[in-house]
Parts: structure tokens; C-alpha cells; sequence
């Protein structure tokens, strides 16, 4: 088989995943934890074996679409982060797009960060542990860096962005998961709460010389 082949069966295989993430998502804004791989598969007009081909199981699924989301989030966290404004308007902005997010989406946010509350038509539910934190870690990685490359925090800079790039996304998953199960408050009310503890240590903090500012 020649590159050119190699290539357009490639490109093919792309597309098709694609398609079956898609379906995925169609299922899953409609079942939340509750969607199963029958459902998908016949949402793609396929057979439940084919789907394994593609995924494995449904915890390989879960990491593609895991993946599909935090991207999705993560560029809008980033471009939240870029907007031109104050330092206090661009943390707000930032806590009320992740905010935003989830409860624009709660099926999906239910399915990837409470998967166990699945197991319809008598397939086990996912391991909240096992498939969820890795997307916090991710998350809380994500934010370091950016803390790391626009904060001066002094000598041990690299590892108090970490502390707080973690902390800060641990905040946000609880009070948010807290908030979207009870809604307590408004989302500005919340936004604005969880900026007013943020905002004393990221007020003194001055920016990295040569860094983009924050």
C-alpha cells in the first residue's frame, strides 16, 4: 500500500470517529450517565461490535469524548484567560466560563464526572475515580502553566503554580458540582464569591517580566 493510500484510509478513520463521537454526544445530551453503547451504536446506525472496533469498551469511548470536552473547555478557559481586560474582570470571566459550561451541558458534565451513576440496559458503570480525575489533573496542569507563565510567584515559582493551578480547578469542580445539584445562588452571585477568595494572593501577585500579563 502506497503512502497516498496509507493516508486517505487514515483520513477516513478520522472522519468516522468523528461521526461516532458525534453520535455519542447526541446520546449522551439526551441520557447523561444513563447512555449506553446499544443506544449509541444505534444512534450511528451501526452494530454494537463495530463501536467496540473503534473504542474498545465503553471506557475507551469515555476517553475520546473526555478528551473531546476538556479540549472544547480548555480552549475556553484559554481564550477567558487572553481577553483584554482588567486582571479581576478575566478571573471572573474565567470561573463563569467554566460555570457556564457545565450548565449549559449538565448531561454531559454528569456523564463524565459522575459515570457511575450509569449502567443502563445492564452494563456496569464507570469508575468515577479511574476516569475523572484524570481530566482535573489535565485541567489543573492546564491552569499551572499559564499561572507559571504570567504570574511572578518568586523563587519557587513553577511548583506554587502548580499548587494553585490544582487548587483553583479543585475549587471550581466542587463548588460548581455543588451549585449545578442544588443551584443555591446565581451563577453571578457564585462567580462572583469564588473570585472575592481568589482574589487577594492573585492581587498582590505582579506579572512575569517578559510573560504575556494576567
Amino acid at each position: 500500500m502506497d503512502t497516498t493510500q496509507r493516508t486517505e484510509q487514515q483520513r477516513s478513520a478520522d472522519r468516522r470517529r468523528r461521526e461516532l463521537l458525534e453520535a455519542a454526544d447526541r446520546v449522551v445530551l439526551r441520557d447523561g450517565p444513563q447512555a449506553s453503547m446499544n443506544a449509541i451504536a444505534a444512534e450511528a446506525g451501526i452494530t454494537k461490535p463495530i463501536l467496540y472496533r473503534h473504542f474498545g469498551d465503553k471506557g475507551g469511548l469515555y476517553a475520546a469524548l473526555a478528551q473531546r470536552h476538556t479540549d472544547a473547555l480548555l480552549a475556553s478557559l484559554r481564550a477567558a484567560l487572553d481577553a483584554p481586560a482588567e486582571r479581576r474582570e478575566r478571573v471572573e470571566s474565567t470561573l463563569d466560563t467554566y460555570l457556564a459550561a457545565i450548565e449549559a451541558r449538565p448531561q454531559v458534565y454528569r456523564f463524565l464526572m459522575h459515570p457511575a451513576e450509569g449502567g443502563a440496559g445492564g452494563e456496569q458503570g464507570f469508575d468515577v475515580g479511574k476516569h475523572s480525575v484524570p481530566l482535573l489533573r489535565r485541567m489543573g496542569e492546564e491552569l499551572a502553566q499559564v499561572i507559571e507563565e504570567r504570574v511572578d510567584l518568586g523563587p519557587d515559582s513553577r511548583r506554587l503554580a502548580r499548587v494553585w493551578g490544582h487548587g483553583i480547578v479543585g475549587m471550581m469542580h466542587a463548588a460548581g458540582d455543588w451549585w449545578l445539584g442544588e443551584r443555591p445562588c446565581s451563577r453571578v452571585e457564585l462567580v462572583r464569591s469564588l473570585a472575592d477568595l481568589l482574589w487577594g494572593r492573585l492581587a498582590a501577585a505582579g506579572d512575569r517580566l517578559g510573560g504575556p500579563g494576567f
